[in-house]
């Protein structure tokens, strides 16, 4: 069922070929959207998604792109524009977590991390910013992490990569927030998706407060509900099952 405010508006959901992304994409496709799946190298999977959104009657694409390469987000983006129109509600999702102890971390490690979880959201942001201002309206909601604010097991440069993405978040949410564009950004813990092997192996559904790790279409409900709601702008919605209290 289509849902008034994200009926008929075009979403661009980066890295939303498989786990958190795919869900993401089919639960905006499910509410009314129209879908860009992006992807970097995962075509058959993106296709999948596609098909998945069409079956259900909705509206959707597959994009090729590299999203931390400034040139290639100004093709997806102008892709998109002719395949389905502007783009109002944008989902910063791509990115990558190596997990490295400190004495494996180099600065290519490092700097890989950052332009692929923070700079592409910032260059995505800035293509899909022209259409959300001309329609008056925008969502942009960035796929933060639990990491942000807690040591986590990935590493530092993956801890810096998100809470850095909260600090954009903020900072965007501050300058927009009078032209109708909300920015918000959605923080899971603990998901059971195919990429969560190293945090099942340690056990961690058992210290969660709630007993059991999250599931990726609870993730993108969260997303949903940041994207109906025009009066939450600059917050960090955590998924986390009582792992962390505010």
């Amino acid at each position: 069922m289509s849902e008034a405010g994200i009926a008929g508006r075009v979403a661009v959901v980066t890295g939303g070929s498989r786990g958190l992304g795919r869900a993401i994409a089919v639960a905006l496709g499910a509410a009314g959207a129209a879908v860009a799946v992006n992807y970097r190298t995962r075509s058959d999977a993106a296709d999948e998604v596609v098909a998945e959104i069409e079956r259900a009657g909705g509206r959707a694409v597959a994009i090729g792109a590299d999203v931390s390469v400034a040139d290639e987000v100004t093709r997806l983006f102008e892709q998109v524009r002719g395949a389905l129109g502007p783009v109002q509600i944008l989902v910063n999702n791509a990115g990558i977590g190596v997990i490295l102890d400190l004495d494996e971390m180099t600065e290519a490690a490092f700097d890989e991390t950052i332009t692929a979880n923070l700079k592409s959201a910032f260059l995505c942001t800035q293509a899909a910013l022209p259409d959300m201002r001309a329609a008056g309206w925008g969502r942009i909601v960035n796929m933060s992490s639990a990491a942000a604010r807690g040591g986590g097991i990935v590493g530092v440069h993956y801890n810096a990569s998100k809470a850095g993405l909260e600090g954009m978040t903020r900072g965007y949410a501050t300058r927009l927030a009078r032209e109708g564009i909300t920015v918000n950004a959605v923080a899971p813990g603990p998901i059971d998706t195919d990429m969560a092997e190293p945090l099942k192996r340690s056990g961690v559904a058992d210290r969660i407060p709630v007993g059991r790790m999250g599931t990726a279409a609870e993730v993108g409900d969260a997303v949903l509900a940041v994207v109906r709601n025009g009066f939450i702008t600059g917050q960090t919605l955590a998924i986390n099952g009582g792992s962390a209290l505010i």
